[in-house]
């Protein structure tokens, strides 16, 4: 009889045993499933964030050539109406939406359907969303975007009536010997600014080095 009891309690001990080891096991595979699931989310989170960084850098704009203005009215106390100057890709990325806007009759663009912004500070103002156009040079298959091997020529100022920098900066004109920036502003990409200098003197076509 007294072995047989024992045997019971054997075999007791033993489910019991039985049962911690499977809470252990069961414990370790929430834990391994929960460190799995959190290395998986910080490689997907750091490839994104790979990808989101070549895509900004293979987005960004380099200027090609001279910045080139045209005065408005020239002298030694002449002004600048135009500025001239040519993009293209870098690393020949991603294309570039470069739909001008609608208008700006006071030199200042309108509407909402142009996705690179130009906006103008110098020492006395900052005036944003500043009229422009585009032309496409060389090789180019008929739309707006910019992309690989093209080039397009964007002047800041006025076409058709649209008003140019004179109407656009009011009271205090792009004159010379005057220090300014022009903040181009895409989609995606890096922020591109060109600084320059104006002439002691202006000319009808100045180039602003």
């Amino acid at each position: 009889m007294l072995k047989k009891y024992l045997g019971k309690e054997k075999g007791i001990t033993g489910l019991e045993t039985a049962i911690i080891l499977i809470a252990f096991v069961v414990v370790a595979a929430v834990f391994a499933y929960t460190a799995l699931s959190a290395g998986l989310f910080s490689t997907q989170k750091a490839q994104e964030a790979v990808y989101s960084g070549l895509k900004e850098a293979q987005s960004t704009l380099e200027l090609k050539g001279a910045v080139i203005a045209t005065g408005n009215t020239t002298g030694d106390s002449g002004e600048i109406g135009e500025i001239t100057f040519t993009v293209a890709n870098v690393l020949g990325g991603e294309p570039v939406d470069f739909t001008p806007p609608s208008g700006g009759a006071a030199g200042v663009a309108t509407g909402n359907d142009h996705k690179v912004v130009i906006n103008y500070l110098d020492s006395n103002q900052e005036v944003t969303d500043l009229y422009w156009y585009v032309t496409k040079l060389g090789n180019d298959d008929g739309d707006s975007l910019l992309e690989t091997g093209e080039k397009f020529q964007i002047t800041v100022g006025s076409q058709s009536g649209q008003g140019n920098l004179i109407d656009a900066l009011g009271a205090n004109p792009l004159s010379v010997n005057m220090k300014f920036s022009l903040i181009i502003m895409t989609p995606i990409g890096a922020v591109i600014t060109i600084e320059r200098t104006t002439p002691p003197y202006i000319d009808q076509i100045v180039n602003l080095r």
